[in-house]
């Protein structure tokens, strides 16, 4: 009999998302005439703006015709892609950023969870708490932790907590850490990270040689020009930061997949014999050796995303959606639940009403209101208290969802 992993073994009962739809599934299954919204897993319901579906198009159609088709693509995704995404989402901003260095993928989560495999199992890794769950997760599965204690938290990880009282801003630990996961703006919480908070990690890392995996998945969301978009954009980065991004959150990608990692060619690791390590040489290796690819119709709809009528459809999109992250801000607050988030991204965070742990609201919404969310404590233990409200919805659902809480 094969012997299995038993890290995985450490692992809580279920992935957060999944045990959601379990429980709102055997709800609806109880209560067949329930019109439920759900307002807890960030996918986007807006469809795919048409410059980008009718890219996908045209290089579907591509693909029909000998003289046109495209097989296996470049492993690090297409060069119309990355350099688009150079140009665009880093020379705007004053960014140079190498189209060599840019890595294709099919989206953000499974970048940000696969990048740990290059770094080494006693690597000593710091984590804000809430948290993304695939950040903590990955990291267990790679045996960097002990078992999990009855609020959830793995011994061995650095949780750096984040809440009202420290207005979500994650301290620097007073210690060492390798390996260190920021998120802005960040998922849950929907706060961002200043360019003076930024600056404190990156002088962090290079003090410790620690390396930064920044996740700026929902950059698209910030409107203050104050707030970096990228963590590239503060002095030093490049020698410590790794950074995700997606299009799935702007472009509407979530069923298609479609992000990239930018890995600086200044970036080093240390092997166990003392020897310096370029992380981008690693990097390419894994990614070379277990991903085949995003599929060439996709790579292009990616790309018609920078066009000029892409962009505006995007900005369009981004603007719905936070337009019901204010509509939703605005009614909550009316009815005295206190609100963070939402401003910069599509989330609101909450904190529950008095007598409701997470859990017990989300039980509580559910029943009584029909309404789905995120309990906190899915994304770690100081996320208990907490709720998490997403705001990718039609307009109508979000103001029915309004009105049914409230009515409550």
């Amino acid at each position: 009999m094969a012997h299995i992993n038993d890290n995985y073994l450490k692992l809580k009962a279920g992935y957060l998302f999944p045990e959601i739809s379990r429980r709102v599934n055997a709800f609806v299954e109880a209560n067949v005439s329930a019109d439920v919204i759900r307002l807890g897993i960030g996918d986007v319901v807006k469809g795919i703006p048409r410059p980008i579906v009718d890219a996908m198009i045209e290089a579907t159609e591509e693909m029909a015709h000998d003289e046109s088709f495209q097989g296996y693509p470049p492993d690090q995704g297409q060069e119309f892609l990355r350099e688009a995404i150079a140009e665009h989402d880093f020379a705007a901003r004053g960014v140079n950023i190498g189209i060599d260095e840019i890595f294709v993928s099919d989206g953000a989560k499974c970048d940000s969870g696969n990048l740990q495999e290059i770094f080494a199992e006693d690597c000593v890794v710091a984590l804000t708490d809430p948290v993304y769950p695939v950040y903590c997760d990955s990291n267990v599965m790679a045996g960097r932790t002990g078992e999990a204690d009855e609020d959830g938290s793995y011994a061995g990880l650095v949780y750096m907590p984040c809440t009202a009282a420290n207005n979500f801003t994650p301290k620097i630990p007073t210690g060492h850490v390798d390996i260190i996961y920021l998120c802005s703006p960040n998922n849950p919480t929907g706060t961002v990270m200043t360019r003076e908070a930024m600056a404190e990690w990156i002088a962090y890392a290079k003090k410790e040689q620690a390396v930064i995996l920044f996740d700026a998945a929902y950059e698209g969301y910030i409107t203050d020009e104050s707030i970096p978009h990228s963590i590239y954009e503060v002095e030093g980065a490049r020698e410590v930061a790794i950074e995700f991004r997606s299009f799935s959150k702007n472009a509407g990608f979530t069923g298609i997949r479609c992000g990239y990692t930018v890995v600086p060619k200044e970036l080093k690791g240390r092997a166990a014999s003392g020897e310096e390590v370029d992380l981008h040489r690693l990097w390419a290796r894994r990614h070379s050796t277990r991903f085949n690819g995003v599929a060439y119709p996709v790579q292009r709809g990616a790309a018609a995303a920078f066009s000029p009528a892409g962009r505006q459809a995007i900005q369009e999109i981004i603007a719905f959606y936070l337009e019901n992250a204010a509509i939703m801000r605005e009614k909550l607050r009316a009815i005295g639940i206190t609100i963070y988030g939402g401003e910069h991204a599509p989330y609101l965070w909450l904190e529950t009403p008095e007598g409701h742990d997470s859990w017990g609201f989300f039980d509580y919404l559910l029943n009584e209101a029909h309404v789905v969310g995120t309990p906190g404590a899915g994304f770690g233990a100081a996320g208990e208290g907490y709720f998490r409200l997403s705001a990718f919805n039609h307009r109508d659902k979000i103001n029915e969802a309004m009105e049914r809480i409230s009515r409550l």
